[in-house]
Formats: structure tokens, sequence, C-alpha cells
């Protein structure tokens, strides 16, 4: 039974550390290095150089920089394109970390899982952020940097302190995101549609004329 709940932990380490690494990388990073520095966890040893205090420092202050920018509307989305570069790696990273000294079949299938869970998490949350973005008021996007923030730190806590259910959480959510994202990229496509077009990059579409000479607007 210990081999088992050792091995379901392993799993909820390694799909939690890329799931949250999608919404808030230097979150992650933080309080991986704080909760391993002051011992309320043992992380596994090639995890342990988050508890570096030059690490937790740089991630502190990064956490900070995104926690500003988080809530500007327009700034969050530019910030989260370039973070596209950044998270899915660090995700895939973190979680060959978390499933320590193994095969490299092994290393290869947690970095495949994690860089996943990043990719799913990082991809949800610019396109419902892309979408609130619509709307020109900042209030939406204070209420869905902050619970984000909080989604990320309830969900290390239940991966540490309920593994078991941790891990059907974190397939229910790869279901909702199978489900979700190609209705969330339609929406997407319109917006930027639109975008380019008030830019000026897109051309708008011409009006169709029919044979009466009626114009219909497309």
């Amino acid at each position: 039974m210990d081999n088992y709940q050792e091995l379901i932990s392993i799993i909820a380490l390694t799909m939690g550390v890329g799931w949250a690494s999608g919404i808030n990388l230097y979150a992650v990073v933080l309080v991986l290095g704080l909760a391993g520095s002051t011992g309320n966890i043992d992380l596994p040893p090639e995890l342990a150089v988050v508890q570096n205090p030059m690490v937790i420092m740089a991630a502190g202050v990064m956490y900070f920089v995104e926690f500003i920018a988080d809530k500007v509307p327009g700034v969050d989305t530019g910030w989260d394109t370039l973070h596209t570069f950044i998270r899915v790696p660090a995700g895939a990273m973190l979680a060959v970390g978390a499933v320590g000294d193994v095969t490299p079949a092994l290393e290869i299938a947690a970095g495949l899982m994690g860089g996943t869970m990043a990719g799913a998490s990082h991809l949800t949350k610019f396109s419902t952020r892309a979408l609130i973005n619509t709307s020109p008021e900042p209030f939406s996007n204070w209420a869905a940097s902050i619970s984000e923030d909080v989604l990320v730190l309830c969900g290390m806590w239940a991966m540490f302190n309920h593994p078991w259910l941790f891990v059907g959480l974190m397939v229910a959510f790869l279901l909702l995101v199978i489900w979700l994202l190609p209705k969330l990229w339609r929406l997407l496509k319109v917006i930027f549609t639109k975008l380019g077009e008030w830019l000026g990059i897109v051309d708008k579409p011409e009006p169709v004329e029919e044979l009466s000479g009626t114009t219909i607007k497309e």
C-alpha cells in the first residue's frame, strides 16, 4: 500500500507542478522553495535547487512583476504570449525533477506529462484572459488574476496533502480542456480578426453585390 501511495504522490507532484506552472510559474517556484527550505515539505533531490535563496529571491521578484502585469488589461495578454515560451518548458523541467532519479524513459514520460499539463493550463488561461479583455473595465482582470493565484495555492496544497483527489481533479481538468478549448479558440479567432481589421493588418471583407444591385453586408 505504501508503494501505491508513493507512486500516486509522485504522479500528483508531476502533474501538479506542470499544471500550476502553466498558470503562474513564479508562484510555483516560490512556494516550493519556501516550503522546502523551511522543512514543511520534502522535495526530491532534483528539485532541491528551488530551495536556494537566490532562486527564491528571483522567483519572488518575478512573482511581484507578474502580480502587477496580470491585472492590467492588454498587458496581461502580452505577458501570457511571451510566457508561452517559458511556462511550458519550465513545467516540463519541474516535472522531470519531481520524479527524482529514474530511468531516462521515465524522465521523458514525466517531461511530456508536465509539459502537456503546463500547455493545457497556459492555453486555458491565455484564452480566457483574451476574452476577458474584450471588456474595458479592469475589475474582471483583477478578479481573474487573484482567483488564479488562489487556485494555484489551493491546488498545490491538495497536491501534497490529498494526492488521490488531486490526480482525479487533474484528469477532470484535462477532459474539460478537451471540450472547452475548441470553443474558446473559435471565439479568439473572431476577436483577433476584429482586432486585425481595426489595426489595418487584416483586410475587411468586401460587401457582396447581388445582380439586382442590392448590397449585402457580410
